[in-house]
């Protein structure tokens, strides 16, 4: 019989925390293991059909709010009926309320939480709820050094998981062609892409100001931007205000967002900061160099000047800087070079088995503690 392990997750949206899911969803040792997701935003589900047809059960908890305490009822009536063995969590403000509803049951399921994000971006509420309940986790992981320092010493023991992508799943080089012909964007002009949720963290005023800043130097420079947010319209009504709209597009939410990746020549993140930016990962498993704030774990992966440059964040004069660095072809190729090589240990097979393994031994654990 298969050990069965319930992920839980604030929603199912487009973004890189919860698109591990699908990336471990497709390499993870389904022989052993039964992943099942449950969410508690019913509006959050972009990634339902995808991970559905991965076979991997989806069960909406069904709130407004994670602050509605219903959702945590349900959680817990799912794995009873459900038998779960251990329970995945990876949301901040729902881990913070599901590690007690999960420790004091006298069937309790192994508890496993990761931390995607540096504990100060989070809000006071939600750091000090988790500073007061992480110890109830049977284990807890970390996706950089960054973020475990970020914590301090109120997870204990932390483990670094070093999070990748399914290398398998990227698209094709030729459909490069059919995007950037899609886009409007000419043989002769450079293409930018980001993909990011329209939030605030992820610094968007501070690339839209680069964006003047490179337009204003006669740069044959093309953005694109892929993510949706609260900041969506706030955002557009930006690119109206700098005389933008004809060279920085905001597409909102894209499914298959590789695929612009793919297309460009560069690839920027301005982020305030960050855990371990899938996005990032994706682009140098394209070959595609990246231009990126120094932050969270985005070092980690991006060594300066050999596969993409780093700059400070909040700095557009910076950042405009090592965009209108790599429009010169010979700079590009060399850091495509340097990304094709730091893709090739992005893979995340090897941070898949871990917690495959993980899963198991807690499991076993359960299973001599309840006997």
């Amino acid at each position: 019989m298969r050990t069965r392990v319930l992920w839980v997750v604030k929603g199912l949206g487009p973004g890189g925390a919860e698109r591990l899911l699908v990336e471990h969803a497709r390499s993870g040792d389904r022989e052993r293991l039964d992943y099942e997701v449950a969410y508690v935003l019913p509006w959050k589900r972009h990634l339902v059909p995808e991970l559905e047809t991965l076979g991997v059960a989806t069960h909406c908890l069904d709130v407004r709010s994670v602050a509605d305490p219903r959702w945590i009822r349900r959680m817990q009536r799912l794995v009873r009926e459900r038998d779960v063995a251990v329970v995945h969590l990876h949301s901040p403000a729902v881990a913070a309320a599901a590690r007690p509803a999960l420790w004091f049951r006298k069937d309790r399921p192994a508890v496993v939480y990761t931390e995607h994000n540096r504990w100060p971006s989070h809000h006071p509420v939600t750091r000090a709820a988790n500073r007061l309940t992480v110890r109830l986790a049977d284990a807890t992981i970390a996706v950089s050094d960054d973020v475990r320092r970020s914590m301090g010493g109120a997870g204990g023991r932390v483990e670094v998981v070093s999070h990748g992508i399914d290398m398998s799943a990227l698209p094709a080089p030729e459909s490069r062609s059919a995007v950037r012909a899609d886009l409007g964007v000419d043989d002769d002009e450079v293409l930018a892409v980001t993909v990011a949720n329209l939030r605030a963290n992820k610094g968007y005023p501070t690339l839209l100001d680069a964006a003047r800043l490179v337009v204003d130097r006669g740069a044959p420079v093309r953005f694109v931007a892929a993510g949706q947010g609260p900041l969506e319209q706030v955002l557009r009504d930006r690119v109206v205000a700098l005389g933008l709209r004809e060279r920085f597009t905001i597409l909102g939410y894209v499914p298959d967002a590789t695929r612009l990746v793919a297309a460009a020549d560069l690839f920027v993140l301005a982020s305030e900061h960050e855990g371990r930016p899938l996005a990032v990962m994706e682009a140098l498993g394209l070959g595609v160099p990246v231009v990126a704030t120094n932050v969270g774990g985005v070092p980690d992966l991006v060594e300066d000047g050999t596969c993409g440059l780093l700059v400070p964040p909040g700095d557009p004069d910076a950042l405009a800087g090592a965009i209108l660095d790599l429009v010169d072809p010979g700079t590009r190729e060399h850091l495509a070079r340097g990304a094709r090589a730091r893709g090739l240990s992005v893979d995340g097979r090897a941070a898949v088995g871990q917690l495959d393994a993980l899963y198991e031994d807690l499991a076993a654990r359960r299973t001599a503690r309840t006997v």
